[in-house]
């Protein structure tokens, strides 16, 4: 059986003297893009037209999956050429994208022999689908965005794929943020495919921004956009993002209101904050930030009941963000506490303390505070938010975690 191998490095040469003792004719060991590349432009090099030829004269092709290596070119490539394509596939995220182009993803530490045999017809497709947490926060700056980005930083792993969404369309703000340009494709235009049923995981990844682990699709240029991001839109562009990442974090305006259903005679009428009713009802949990402050605990204490209703049952995460005494005297967090359980019912919340040196430093390089300030109070606390109340349970995981025997011992 003619192989070619698509790894990089050593790895590349193990699997190849791997297939060898198995008695496969191993063609070509090659890097794990060049028949991507390949495939994408045939006619810009020899060595692309050479490896092409190798390739129609293989029978399995055995490519690292990731999305830059496993390509809608290369597929369509290999089945004009009836090559067989085995991704090895490490991330929960790359064995979507192989399921997606409808091939059998393989662990990259396979048997040499599981690689070569022919894939059974009845091998069941992992059934995968993602998380939606959105971020809310009250009029004035709360620091929905900074929230939004370090909780994306925080549940971002080897084996775990992060997607960051600025859904804001009144003040979007995370390419600023963050430093990525907001002049191209982003979350616009996942909407604008989305409607033509043409947004899939290699789309996704082709026009999103990389921000360390975490993949971002920036938010509108110019606020004046908003009607591209209507209701239909977002709903369909945050399913989709469901088979593109384990955890999407979107971050929405703040407005609930929908008094455009009382000016506009048009029913499907463009609606401003569409985008954010839309992301409150796909999330599959929504983190609500307040700002430790008597404005900010006033204006969330008034907005409880919109997001509640907008939210439906979809649990709230409560999250007071820059507590510091400076602001709400002694004992602020217990002041904070008891203010929201007495006028909103809220017994669980979790406290981000201020850093001005930390904000100030992310802020100046335009990066997130996890990375310009890994120590910072600030990036600790929303870890320790993900480990409490927002970390992914395992089916063997008992349901009694940390943070509920902390409610226990309070209660006591």
């Amino acid at each position: 059986m003619r192989v070619v191998v698509a790894v990089d490095g050593r790895r590349g040469e193990d699997l190849a003297r791997r297939l060898r003792e198995e008695d496969a004719d191993v063609r070509a060991v090659v890097p794990a893009s060049a028949p991507a590349t390949a495939a994408f432009d045939a006619m810009s090099a020899p060595e692309a037209a050479e490896l092409l030829a190798e390739l129609a004269r293989a029978d399995i092709l055995i490519v690292d999956g990731r999305p830059s290596a496993l390509t809608t070119e290369l597929v369509a490539a290999c089945d004009r050429m009836s090559v067989r394509i085995v991704p090895l596939s490490a991330r929960t995220s790359d064995r979507r994208l192989a399921a997606s182009l409808g091939l059998v993803p393989h662990e990259p530490d396979a048997p040499a022999a599981e690689l070569l045999a022919a894939p059974s017809s009845s091998v069941p497709v992992e059934p995968v689908r993602g998380r939606v947490v959105t971020v809310w926060g009250a009029h004035g700056a709360p620091g929905r965005t900074t929230i939004a980005v370090e909780l994306a930083c925080a549940l971002s792993g080897p084996t775990r794929k992060v997607a960051l969404i600025d859904a804001d369309s009144h003040a979007p703000s995370v390419a600023l943020a963050t430093g990525l340009a907001d002049e191209g494709p982003g979350f616009a235009a996942a909407c604008r495919q989305a409607e033509r049923g043409a947004l899939t995981v290699a789309e996704l990844s082709r026009i999103s921004s990389t921000l360390g682990d975490v993949d971002v699709l920036t938010g509108l240029n110019r606020p004046g956009r908003w009607p591209e991001l209507s209701h239909p839109r977002v709903l369909s562009a945050l399913e989709a993002c469901r088979g593109w990442a384990d955890d999407t974090v979107v971050d929405i305006a703040a407005p609930l209101e929908r008094d455009e259903e009382i000016v506009s005679d048009l029913f499907d009428g463009p609606r401003r904050n569409a985008a954010t009713h839309a992301a409150l009802e796909a999330a599959d949990v929504v983190v609500a930030v307040v700002a430790a402050d008597p404005v900010g605990v006033s204006r969330f204490v008034r907005a409880w009941p919109d997001l509640r209703a907008a939210a439906g049952t979809t649990p709230v995460r409560v999250v007071v963000n820059k507590i510091r005494a400076a602001a709400l005297g002694v004992d602020a967090r217990g002041q904070v506490r008891r203010t929201l359980e007495r006028y909103t019912g809220v017994t669980e919340v979790s406290f981000v303390p201020w850093d001005a040196r930390g904000t100030d430093a992310a802020m100046l390089a335009a990066r997130p505070i996890a990375h310009v300030a890994p120590r910072s109070a600030v990036p600790a606390a929303v870890r320790r938010l993900v480990a409490e109340s927002l970390a992914p349970r395992t089916a063997d995981e008992p349901a009694t975690t940390r943070h509920s025997l902390r409610r226990l011992a309070r209660t006591a």
